[in-house]
């Protein structure tokens, strides 16, 4: 099965879908060093531990702590990759566990790739997504998707949050960035940001 997603001559994003809430859980590899890194061990934690074996990974992100996004990490744990996860989100993970803390505007390094954290809170108080420096791509996890913001509903969520945070943080990227949510379909800034008011409008 290819997990092959998206490429260029610097790095391969590998995307698989897991779970009963169809979850996307990707890995951004540098070619050059052979390094990768995995955001979200959101379920099938054996497909997950496969793929990182085979793709270099060395750490696991959780763009936050919703159940459906963790099941896998006492499995990661166990087999020795190190779990992040924001401090606002962390109580999330109380049950599953985690190890060390992402902060805003952190850069974490993947061989010689680099990604920034950006704190987007309205999903959950600590949702992250992260950019990848000199690269079009945005994974925004339950933040942004085609067609709107994620749900803010929840415990901890905020719709004025999250659209102030799509708003201030998100669209100030150029318009051909990749967006790559925690579900569904890709999308780009230039699709989504003409349609901010309407999502104001419609208040979801």
């Amino acid at each position: 099965m290819s997990t092959l997603h998206w490429s260029d001559s610097r790095l391969e994003v590998h995307r698989v879908v897991v779970g009963p809430y169809e979850n996307n859980v990707f890995v951004i590899r540098c070619k050059e060093t052979g390094e990768g890194i995995l955001i979200d061990a959101a379920n099938e934690h054996e497909l997950l531990l496969e793929m990182c074996q085979r793709l270099g990974v060395k750490r696991v992100l959780e763009t936050h702590g919703h159940g459906d996004h963790i099941q896998a990490v006492p499995a990661m744990r166990e087999a020795g990759y190190e779990v992040a996860v924001t401090a606002l989100d962390a109580p999330r993970l109380k049950e599953v566990g985690y190890d060390v803390f992402l902060d805003d505007k952190e850069i974490i390094e993947v061989g010689r790739l680099r990604l920034h954290v950006i704190h987007n809170p309205g999903h959950t108080e600590g949702s992250v997504s992260f950019k990848v420096e000199d690269a079009p791509l945005l994974f925004s996890g339950d933040t942004l998707f085609p067609g709107g913001p994620g749900n803010a509903t929840f415990d901890g969520g905020s719709f004025e949050q999250i659209i102030h945070s799509i708003d201030t943080k998100l669209f100030t990227f150029p318009a051909e960035t990749i967006i790559l949510p925690g579900h569904g379909g890709d999308s780009t800034i230039g699709t989504e940001r003409p349609h901010l008011r309407e999502w104001v409008d419609r208040g979801w």
